[in-house]
Parts: structure tokens; C-alpha cells; sequence
């Protein structure tokens, strides 16, 4: 993909897909195996300046675009769904807001670092009971002297066994509207639960996290005024569903170049598979609809890198890029038949991975009621 790219987002690009392909790549498969966190590829990525790159300067960032960090985080994604993940949340979701709305010492001591890679920020959203629907949210925040005490339970938080610090949504004040706090890990009263296990992305630690009377002091109210979450958040999540779907098209081009160099070695009735047309379909139908994805999710990133209204764009690129994602690397197993099937091939890998980008940044089922809202107004 060059279309309209800049010499400085191309060397992005460029820099990112070599480091996926000399440093990922060949560790992608032991890292998902071990179930483990993989520390050293997030201190390199941290050192490549990634986590910063939607930042400004003055806060150890290099203020570059949202189509720059798409284009990086794509490649990453080609090399490792959970690396990928990890990245994601670190770049954006968990470290925003503690930009736009944190005081001098949380930027010092929290947002620098963990720009650099020192420290790990997570979010705190999903409840038991609480998913796409933001107003099912329980968790409360009762006023005390000098803070809040946070009551409540999260799941689902991506990062939440390694993170150094939370960014959590709760109910506080007399309208009991959602409210922003920062809780650290050494907050007494928070609580990090066993990791998850999940069918893909086993190299990112997910699990629930409690809150039994955490007191969380007034500084780390990261909300102006309470009740202000939903707004903030809602701002953000164009971002989070464009860099989602920028994730789904890293598995699905590695998934489709999988394909591409099996189907050229195999060999059945005397010549290589892809000599046969009915291989020849599928590769055709899983480039074509990948190019198509590709062009939608850059389209959206350019949207917001020019300010423009991309609300609508950003629900259509992740439902489109997820879902076509998801389907060549379904079909990228089927030219693969028994071997698609085997663990000593990464297309089970991506298989699995690319179902993470069908949830995260909302469900296909809540994202076509986005859109649905803004065709019919």
C-alpha cells in the first residue's frame, strides 16, 4: 500500500515491516506457546519509539499521525497478534487519557515512562455485566475525604497482570454518570485476578480486576468534572476501532502471504497447487478483499489525521477489515487443508489471533448499529 504516502510514512512503514520480519516473526510462535508476556519485543518496540508516536514532544512523544501509527502497528500485527495488542493498548487506550487529562506528576511519573517503556498502562471498561452497553457500567465511586473509594469489578483488561497503573471508568457523583480515575498498582484495595485463557493472542495477559473500597486520592481524578467519561471516551473510540482494524489487516496479509508461498510448493497431481483454479479464487477473492479493507481503514486514519468527521468511517473500517481478516484467514487455512490445521504452521495462529479484532473496539453486531444510526440520521 502506497497510495499517497509521504517519504516519512513510508520509512515508518519500511521500519516497522523489517522489524516484524527479522525480530517478531521468528520468535512469534514460542512467544504464543509460552503464554507470556513478551517483555523484551515490547522494550524494542518502546525503543522505536512506537508508544510515543501519538504524542507530542513535550511529553517524550514525536507527534506523529494516526495513518503513521497504523502503518507501524499493522506490521506488528503481521508478525504477532499479541505483540500487536500489547502495543495498542500502551500507544492509545491506556496511556490517553492520562495525556489529555492527567496533572504534571502523572505525566512525570506515569505517562513519560510509560512512553518509554518503564511502566505498562491498562483500561478498565467491561464488566460481568457490562460490555457494548456503556450505561450497564456499576462500578462505584463514593466521595470521601481527600478522594473516592472504588467499588466494583472489571474484566476483560487487556494488560491487566503486568500494568503498572488503570485507567477506570466509574459512576460517581449525584447523577452517578460515568467519571475517570487513575488507580496504581499499589493502591490498596485493588485487586488483579488470574489471567484469562483465550483460544488466540495467548502472548497478552488479560484478566478481571476488583475494587474493594480503593481509595484513590482526588489528584488522580483524571476527570475534570464528574461525569464528563462518556464524552471523553467516546472521542477515543474512533481511534481505538481504526487501529483495530489496521491490526486485522496485519493477519490478514500474513495469512494471505502464508497461503501464497504454500499453495506455490505444494504440489498435487504434478504441479503446484496454485497452478489449479480453484486455488487460484480463493487467492484472488482474499487479495481483492484485503486491498479493499486496506483502502477503507487509511482512508479513515486520513480522515482524522485532517480533522475531518470520521465517526461514521471509523465503525465502517473495523467492521469491514475485521470481518474480511477474519475470512481470508479462514480460507488461508482451507488451501492449507490438513497443514492449516497444524500447530507447526502459523495460520492457526492467525486464525485464532484475528478474532481478537473482532470484539475489541466493538462487535460487528454494535458497529452496523453505528453505522446504521448515521445512514438513516
Amino acid at each position: 500500500m502506497d497510495f499517497d504516502l509521504t517519504p516519512d510514512q513510508r520509512a515508518v512503514r519500511d521500519t516497522f515491516a523489517r522489524f516484524a520480519d527479522q525480530r517478531i516473526a521468528p520468535q512469534a510462535a514460542a512467544i504464543d506457546e509460552a503464554h507470556a508476556f513478551p517483555r523484551a519485543l515490547f522494550g524494542e518496540l518502546a525503543a522505536l519509539g512506537l508508544f510515543g508516536m501519538r504524542y507530542p514532544e513535550e511529553v517524550g512523544g514525536t507527534g506523529m499521525g494516526l495513518t503513521e501509527f497504523c502503518l507501524a502497528l499493522g506490521e506488528i500485527a503481521r508478525g504477532s497478534m499479541s505483540l500487536a495488542g500489547a502495543a495498542a493498548m500502551q500507544s492509545l487506550m491506556g496511556t490517553k487519557f492520562l495525556h489529555m487529562l492527567g496533572n504534571a506528576d502523572i505525566v512525570e511519573r506515569l505517562l513519560r515512562p510509560a512512553l518509554r517503556g518503564e511502566k505498562i498502562g491498562a483500561i478498565c471498561m467491561t464488566e460481568p455485566d457490562a460490555g457494548s452497553d456503556l450505561d450497564g457500567i456499576a462500578t462505584a465511586a463514593r466521595k470521601v475525604d481527600g478522594g473516592y473509594l472504588l467499588d466494583g469489578q472489571k474484566t476483560w483488561v487487556t494488560s491487566a497482570p503486568v500494568a503498572d497503573f488503570f485507567t477506570v471508568f466509574a459512576r460517581a457523583g449525584a447523577g452517578k454518570k460515568l467519571t475517570i480515575f487513575l488507580v496504581e498498582r499499589t493502591f490498596t484495595g485493588l485487586a488483579v485476578g488470574r489471567p484469562i485463557h483465550k483460544m488466540g493472542v495467548w502472548a497478552l495477559p488479560t484478566s478481571e480486576v476488583a475494587f474493594d473500597s480503593c481509595f484513590v486520592p482526588d489528584s488522580h481524578r483524571l476527570s475534570r468534572e464528574e461525569g464528563d467519561g462518556e464524552g471523553h471516551l467516546r472521542r477515543t473510540l474512533a481511534e481505538i476501532r481504526i487501529i483495530t482494524g489496521a491490526m486485522a489487516l496485519g493477519a490478514g496479509r500474513a495469512a494471505l502471504a502464508a497461503a501464497r508461498r504454500y499453495a506455490a510448493e505444494r504440489k498435487q497431481f504434478g504441479k503446484p497447487i496454485d497452478r489449479f483454479q480453484a486455488i487460484q479464487f480463493k487467492l484472488a477473492e482474499m487479495a481483492t478483499a484485503l486491498e479493499a479493507a486496506t483502502q477503507l481503514v487509511y482512508y479513515a486514519a486520513w480522515l482524522r489525521d485532517h480533522d475531518r468527521p470520521h465517526h461514521k468511517e471509523a465503525a465502517m473500517c473495523k467492521l469491514n477489515a475485521s470481518e474480511t481478516a477474519a475470512m481470508v484467514c479462514d480460507q488461508a487455512a482451507r488451501v492449507l487443508a490438513s497443514y492449516g490445521y497444524a500447530m507447526e504452521y502459523p495460520v492457526q495462529r492467525y486464525l485464532r489471533d484475528v478474532r481478537f479484532t473482532l470484539i475489541g473496539g466493538g462487535t460487528s453486531e454494535i458497529l452496523k448499529l453505528v453505522i446504521a444510526k448515521e445512514v438513516t440520521g
